[in-house]
Parts: structure tokens; sequence; C-alpha cells
């Protein structure tokens, strides 16, 4: 007797967000690392249930991609979409794309949950468990590692951090070499 695979979680590109129209793969799919926001439910409790489809955005959709979590469906072609054709659309639509999946990849693969730090004024905001569950001890900044920094950006990104008790980390990036150098900022009062 053959074992039944298990059915892929299918989601539906729509735009530059991908939907997972079956509210029980959301769910799966949020518990499973705190994938996406289901819709019209803006801080959703660990272990809460909700009957609405959920979205992701192109760096969650490309991850769990990869980790063969779930299949991406064209919505005008009924295709599936594969992951050279996401990383363009993304490229398109999201400046630096490349420089900052390597490091959400990377952070996802060391056991992080990894949300848009756009609130904080940075590219990430980093949970040790989850929201809901701690809050993100750390805000990460993407840059190249040619990249320039001020003082003044320095202090103003500090200060922002020390003002919403995160540590300001920057993750500088080489898409050629493909390694990530970890800078964490320690303020203290003299």
């Amino acid at each position: 007797m053959k074992k039944a695979e298990k059915k892929m979680i299918q989601g539906e590109l729509l735009g530059t967000r991908i939907v997972i129209w079956n509210p029980q793969d959301g769910i799966n799919l949020y518990r499973l690392g705190f994938y996406g926001k289901p819709i019209g439910i803006p801080k959703p409790k660990p272990n809460q249930d909700f009957n609405a489809p959920l979205t992701l955005d192109l760096m969650e959709g490309l991850y769990l991609l990869e980790i063969n979590k779930i299949e991406i469906i064209n919505s005008k072609t009924g295709k599936p979409i594969e992951k050279k054709d996401l990383i363009e659309l993304a490229s398109k639509s999201h400046k630096g794309f490349k420089k900052a999946y390597m490091v959400y990849k990377d952070l996802r693969d060391k056991g992080y949950v990894v949300t848009p730090g756009i609130k904080f004024g940075a590219d990430f905001a980093v949970y040790e468990h989850g929201p809901g569950i701690d809050h993100a001890p750390f805000i990460i900044s993407v840059r190249d590692k040619k990249d320039l920094m001020g003082p003044f950006e320095i202090v103003r990104a500090g200060r922002l951090a020390t003002t919403v008790r995160k540590q300001f980390i920057i993750a500088a990036s080489s898409v050629k070499s493909k390694k990530i150098e970890y800078l964490m900022f320690k303020w203290f009062k003299p």
C-alpha cells in the first residue's frame, strides 16, 4: 500500500503578494514560523485560529518555495511560478532584494522569526520566538559591504533602536561572495 502524498500548500500570486486562500493552510503556515498576515487580523495570537486568507510578501513566499512548503500559482496563467521568476519579480519591486533576501534566509535558517522592520526604520525586525510571544530584540539594516555610513546615520539608528528597546544590527552582505557579516552596536551612557 502506497503512502498518501502530502498535498502541497498552494498560494496564488496577486501583484506582489501571495495569497493562501485556504484558511487551514494559512493557519498551518502562520504556526510554522509566523509567516504572513491573515487578512483583517492585525496581530493574531500564536495559537489563534482564523477563518481568513493569509497573505505573504515575496520574501516569505520565496523562502517557503525554496524549503518546499508552498507552491505558488500565477493568477493569470494558473501555472506554477518558478523560483527564478519570483526572484525577477521581487527584484523589480524591491530595491536590493537579493541582498535583503540573503539576510532573511540566513536568519530564518538559524531559527529566527523575521518580519518587515519598516516601522522601526529598518529592513527587518527579528524575534527569537515570535510576535505575541516575545518582543523583537533586534532591528536589522541590510547594507552592501562597500556602503559608507556616516556618523549621523549611525547615531540616528542607534537612538531609534534605544528608544524602542532593540539592538541595532547592520547586516553587511555581498551577493557575489554570498557572505554576511553582522555588526551589532551597543549603546552606553557615559
